[in-house]
């Protein structure tokens, strides 16, 4: 039994023994197989065929006493020495190193005197700054990695903790490439290298961009991660578009030490060989010559400023290093969201033109190719009117999406809105709970609008749940004030008292202060930083007055911006022009109160007098491909509400006419009667796609006025060559094509009887034009140059204006159960505010009441928008929200304390009201925000005084006699 056991103990010993023996026999192998890799490497170097020469070190001062990097005569005084070294190659030069983020600034060399190596203090690994980079080195204070010769081998030590391993933004690294790697750089992104790294003879290997990559086995933990920087280094977020590979035949070289900010003034010294061998990675690329270096960080890189702290109302803004994106980036949508706080924090208009102008410069020196987004966003358009573009958001669907991003109840958003009175802030304190496997990345300007011009184009049953899915998912991505203003956008209603006429002005300054198509890093960041505060105003007065005339001409900023970018603001009248296609906005009259003011104003002057039609404004473009197109006053595409237009037209036109652009008026035509029809009639024809079968209500186009004709603007030739071309150029047809009824004369009893005859007819009135003498076609104005004269200011009935309804009252006695009374606002485009003026209550019907109740109801508020001006004097029973105009005719204008219609324009604290207002119609063709502006409630109240004191002198004059 001992026996047994004994002997069994034996076998055992006997297995252990075998066991061992089998173990250390692989591992010497591994070991020879390692020297034998080592020996090769020494004695073979795709630079030079000869073994490197090793630096010797001298014992002193120096946390490694080798003197040929042996890792087993390491010395580990603390953690931090813990690195990984390489053997310096021929042609590197060991430098002490550097912190990461000094803009890849090199460390500077000790050579103390009678040593043939570098020196470095205690604590620190050497780096190599070779002129070809393919492998690394590891300094473990910095945890950076900086690269060496292609051709060294590296000498592993035993496995060692790293902590972290990294590249700085600024330095010029790539990929390992030991022994005969083939790494080539990827991206500016980071790439992690799993922690443990392959047997060199394994079957298995690591695979990078340039193929697979056998090392030796040593583990890092945590994991290594290299920042891989491409071969032409530029500045931090000088693009975000992936970076081809490099060739192998064309390594990325470092630069030399003036290039890499050598600051110990030996940079002459110990250079190394020259840049054309450094460069090679073998001799059979010595006959290509040396590859083009790597670029050097540009001088003006910076680090963008985070979005949540952008600032563009700072003083002493700067284009590139205020900004909160890099070059080549796309605008963050917060950078926008930023920009609309502080112009919503503004009151001054010039601070609001500074604020959007730091915006552009940004955008032109940084992202040119977004500056069309950026402008549309802050218009609040998701494209030009003419592409008739709609979002048809309202705050049902709104509010539903909201609800479904934040699992908020809708109850709550309702009542939180309504007391807020802008869902825009609901929408910002809401925070969303939906979740998402990957966080959504932060919006871009573009990406936002062409998420509306998505939307826009959307139609059909299932159109609005594909909108709340996109509004979803913009609402996850939202942070900070951008969920304010996208529920603003999406509801078309920005409110943030940014009109088109600032947002021109501030792209003209941006355009003039920071030029576009500069190289970067860019020269000129203010081109008007030399000039004297006058003659800088000056200058950029000038610069605004061009864009604003050629927008005039060319109201499209999809044509106009790129032409910006390309040749600046100087060259822009040359390359944009009235094209047909394009709507232009329309030139606008002056009322006049009576004959008299018109041979006033006009003087000698010689002018003509046409019939005021009672229709909708329109322009008609014929295109030089037989296209033609149908625009409204206010630049929409209304081609298909007037299809039979359409077929008519092209039959109008004389021989020799190929385009041309036609100012009239469609007008509602009864072919049983032949007379004209009242406004009323021409607003029962569908707005859109008519069936021109089914057509009830017939149209005649009464043209008084031609813009454009093959090839040629006409706007600045007088109104009398205008009108011989038209009449010279289009065939009259009854019922269908006419040119508007006209008389020239001086005389003021003609024109009182003419003035008569246009009433017969069943028009408004007259319009007064002059021919000869300041007869150009005004684009997008209201012009003295024009006057209209109505049957109603003769007789002393005052002005019509276009007024919004924002209030009711409760009807009493046998109005009981609907609205008896209204609340009237004029629009004001600065501060984008509806100002109170007066309330209405005579020239309705019972029936037209009755209408009125049944449409507005469903637009009543618990409360007052916030951009509201009101008194609580005539505080309103139900406020309804600004969605009808209506025209009103009045008696007078006065100064009123409780009305604040052009507060401050004509007195500091007091508004102007209207006295006996009376109901006209209602303008279904204009919007809110087209009604009768407060400065235009200034002008008539002004010319109404100075009538009042010229008929008051008149009157002295004749007692005085």
């Amino acid at each position: 039994m001992q026996m047994c056991t004994a002997v069994c103990v034996c076998v055992v010993v006997y297995a252990g023994v075998c066991v061992c023996v089998q173990l250390c026999t692989q591992l010497l192998m591994q070991v020879c197989v390692f020297q034998d890799s080592i020996a090769q490497a020494r004695t073979t170097s795709p630079i030079n065929p000869r073994a490197s020469p090793r630096p010797q070190l001298p014992a002193a001062d120096s946390d490694v006493t080798h003197s040929d990097f042996s890792p087993r005569k390491r010395r580990r005084s603390d953690a931090a020495a813990d690195h990984v070294f390489l053997r310096p190659p021929q042609g590197c030069r060991w430098r002490r190193p550097s912190a990461c983020a000094e803009a890849g600034a090199a460390p500077s060399r000790r050579d103390p005197p009678g040593t043939s190596g570098p020196q470095w203090e205690r604590g620190e690994s050497p780096q190599c700054l070779p002129s070809s980079s393919r492998c690394l080195s590891v300094q473990p204070q910095s945890h950076c990695i900086t690269p060496v010769s292609p051709s060294d081998s590296p000498l592993l030590p035993r496995p060692a903790s790293v902590p972290s391993l990294h590249l700085p933004v600024l330095s010029q690294c790539l990929p390992v490439q030991p022994w005969s790697c083939s790494v080539t750089p990827v991206s500016p992104s980071a790439t992690t290298v799993p922690p443990v790294l392959h047997q060199p003879h394994s079957s298995a290997s690591q695979s990078y961009a340039g193929g697979p990559c056998p090392l030796p086995a040593v583990s890092l933990s945590p994991p290594l991660t290299l920042h891989i920087c491409p071969q032409d280094a530029a500045s931090p977020g000088s693009s975000s578009a992936p970076v081809p590979p490099t060739s192998p035949r064309a390594p990325c070289c470092p630069p030399s030490p003036q290039q890499s900010g050598d600051r110990d003034g030996d940079s002459d010294r110990d250079s190394g060989p020259p840049a054309s061998k450094r460069c090679r990675q073998s001799p059979s690329d010595q006959d290509k010559g040396p590859p083009p270096p790597c670029k050097s960080p540009a001088p003006n890189s910076h680090i963008p400023v985070e979005p949540s702290q952008y600032d563009p109302s700072r003083s002493g803004y700067h284009p590139v290093q205020d900004a909160c994106w890099g070059h080549g980036r796309s605008v963050p949508y917060l950078a926008v969201a930023r920009t609309f706080e502080r112009i919503e924090e503004a009151s001054s208009r010039l601070k609001i033109i500074e604020i959007l102008t730091n915006l552009l410069r940004s955008v032109v020196a940084l992202s040119p190719s977004e500056l069309l987004p950026c402008l549309l966003l802050c218009l609040n358009r998701p494209g030009a009117p003419s592409e008739g573009l709609e979002l048809g958001i309202g705050e049902t669907l709104l509010t539903r999406a909201l609800a479904q991003a934040t699992g908020r109840q809708l109850a709550q958003i309702r009542s939180e809105a309504q007391d807020k009175g802008d869902l825009g802030l609901v929408a910002e304190s809401s925070r969303c709970t939906q979740r998402t496997v990957v966080p959504p990345a932060p919006l871009s300007a573009s990406g936002v609008l062409g998420k509306l011009r998505e939307m826009a184009a959307m139609s059909g049953n299932a159109s609005a749940s594909k909108k709340i899915d996109i509004i979803k998912g913009l609402f996850v991505a939202c942070r900070h004030s951008e969920a304010r203003y996208l529920v603003r956008s999406l509801s078309g209603k920005l409110r943030i008292g940014l009109a088109e006429q600032s947002v021109l002005t501030a792209l003209a300054h941006a355009i003039a202060l920071t030029p576009p198509g500069q190289e970067w890093p860019l020269a000129v960041v203010d081109a008007g930083q030399s000039m004297a505060p006058d003659a800088r105003r000056t200058w950029l007065e000038e610069q605004s007055r061009i864009l604003k005339q050629t927008f005039c001409e060319l109201p499209d900023y999809a044509a106009i911006v790129p032409v910006l970018l390309e040749h600046g603001l100087e060259q822009l009248p040359k390359h944009c022009g009235i094209t047909p296609g394009v709507p232009l906005k329309p030139m606008l009259a002056q009322p006049a109160r009576c004959v008299s003011e018109l041979l006033k104003r006009f003087e000698e002057a010689a002018f003509t007098c046409e019939y005021k039609y009672d229709g909708e404004r329109t322009q008609i473009h014929v295109l030089e491909s037989g296209a033609v197109f149908i625009y409204s006053r206010n630049q929409e595409n209304t081609t298909s509400k007037y299809p039979d237009l359409v077929q008519r037209i092209p039959k109008m036109l004389k021989p020799g006419v190929r385009s041309c652009i036609l100012d009239a008026e469609a007008v509602a035509w009864d072919k049983v009667t032949k007379q004209l029809q009242p406004f009323q009639v021409l607003m029962t024809r569908k707005r859109k796609d008519v069936d021109a079968a089914a057509i009830k209500v017939q149209v005649c186009v009464y043209a008084f006025d031609l813009l454009y004709l093959n090839g040629e603007p006409l706007v600045r030739e007088p109104l009398a060559t205008r009108r011989q071309l038209l009449r010279q150029s289009f065939e009259e047809v009854e019922g269908e094509f006419l040119f508007a009824t006209s008389m020239d004369t001086r005389s003021a009893d003609e024109v009182s009887d003419f003035l008569d005859k246009a009433i017969k007819a069943s028009c408004e009135g007259l319009m007064v034009k002059t021919l000869e003498v300041e007869a150009t076609y005004e684009i997008a104005k209201r012009s003295h140059k024009w006057l209209k004269l109505k049957k109603d200011y003769l007789d002393g009935l005052g002005d019509t204006l276009d007024l919004v309804v924002i209030g009711a009252y409760l009807g009493k006695g046998k109005r009981a159960g609907i609205y008896g009374g209204f609340l009237l606002a004029c629009y004001d485009e600065e501060s984008e505010e509806y100002q109170s003026i007066c309330k209405i209550g005579t020239g309705f019907t019972e029936e037209s009441l009755e209408k009125h109740y049944n449409f507005l109801k469903e637009h009543v508020l618990t409360q007052p928008r916030p951009y509201y001006r009101w008194d609580n004097a005539v505080a309103p029973d139900r406020w309804l929200a600004a969605v009808q105009v209506w025209e009103v005719k009045c008696g007078d204008l006065s100064i009123s304390p409780v009305y604040r219609a052009a507060v401050g324009l004509v007195d500091e604290d007091k508004g102007i009201s209207l006295r006996f207002p009376r109901f006209l119609r209602v303008r279904g063709d204009k919007k809110p925000e087209e009604a009768t502006s407060s400065t235009q409630v200034a002008e008539l109240y002004m010319k109404q005084q100075q009538i009042q004191n010229q008929q008051q002198a008149e009157k002295g004059d004749e007692e005085f006699y």
